[in-house]
């Protein structure tokens, strides 16, 4: 029996993660949007990640005299206070800036928190009462011009074990998604998921297969697409030969899609540290919010 529960456990609640980046807005408001959707209750929280700064790193031995020694010591210890300081004061008004925005946007009240320490760590210890996770394609310190993503993106979603919802920079309510299907057993509970929520109802969706449109292909993708009507949505399919991660970027532009859903990370963990993964390329080159799903 499929497990669909990530999506549709009554008790979950929509979790976004926000930095001082670029993105912030974006995040706050693709989790305004997935919470009103599912009628879930919206969490906003800042992680304030450990400096790696002088401090730690300094080799003092014989470099100065025991008194100079103690006196810098002690202004990097002031100086970490300080920037502590600055830090929280920081989260604190990104997060109440978020919440005035999904109260103005999407009519949501909700709860704000600020912690210290990995932002992954964080995560996964409150994963237990989340249904969906929102955070940012890039963070506070990425490089807009390398393409790459950000520090924290793919270690969070390799970690924890809810759908995940990676918002664009920035946010347009989607009114159709693309769905990434490979007949897979990961791409065909990427369906029931779909059918089982009400996060997607109700929107236009197209079924993709990057490939040529074979007998074996042809089945699951009628099976993709039963499933979808059952759940009373009006599918288009796609099939489309090429590099899976440039045929999904490419037909999601010409199908007007706002939205893909996709399997996260189907391989091993340690495949995927070695060679890479569709997911991460897609990831790197879509436009588009991405919703991950296991």
């Amino acid at each position: 029996m499929t497990d669909t529960r990530p999506l549709i456990h009554a008790d979950g609640q929509v979790l976004a993660a926000l930095d001082p980046s670029l993105y912030a807005d974006s995040v706050a408001d693709h989790a305004g949007w997935a919470a009103s959707r599912l009628g879930a209750p919206l969490e906003l929280v800042h992680v304030i990640e450990r400096r790696h700064g002088a401090a730690a790193g300094t080799n003092l031995s014989g470099s100065l005299s025991l008194g100079a020694q103690e006196n810098l010591l002690q202004e990097l210890a002031d100086l970490d206070e300080q920037r502590g300081r600055v830090d929280q004061a920081r989260g604190r008004l990104l997060l109440d800036q978020a919440r005035e925005r999904v109260q103005n946007g999407f009519g949501l009240s909700s709860q704000a928190r600020q912690r210290q320490g990995s932002l992954v760590d964080a995560l996964l210890e409150l994963e237990a009462g989340v249904r969906l996770f929102v955070v940012g394609k890039r963070g506070e310190h990425a490089d807009f011009a390398s393409g790459h993503l950000g520090s924290n993106l793919e270690r969070v979603v390799r970690a924890v074990h809810r759908p995940v919802l990676v918002a664009s920079r920035a946010f347009k309510a989607p009114a159709r998604f693309l769905i990434a299907y490979d007949g897979s057993t990961t791409t065909r509970r990427c369906v029931e998921m779909v059918c089982a929520s009400p996060l997607l109802q109700g929107l236009a969706c197209d079924v993709l297969t990057a490939g040529e449109a074979s007998p074996e292909a042809q089945e699951h993708m009628d099976w993709a697409l039963a499933k979808l009507r059952e759940a009373g949505y009006s599918p288009g399919a796609v099939f489309q030969a090429g590099a899976a991660d440039a045929v999904i970027a490419d037909v999601a532009r010409d199908r007007g899609s706002d939205l893909l859903v996709m399997g996260a990370y189907g391989h091993s963990r340690i495949r995927n540290l070695i060679l890479g993964s569709t997911t991460t390329q897609v990831l790197r080159s879509c436009l588009l919010p991405v919703l991950l799903l296991r």
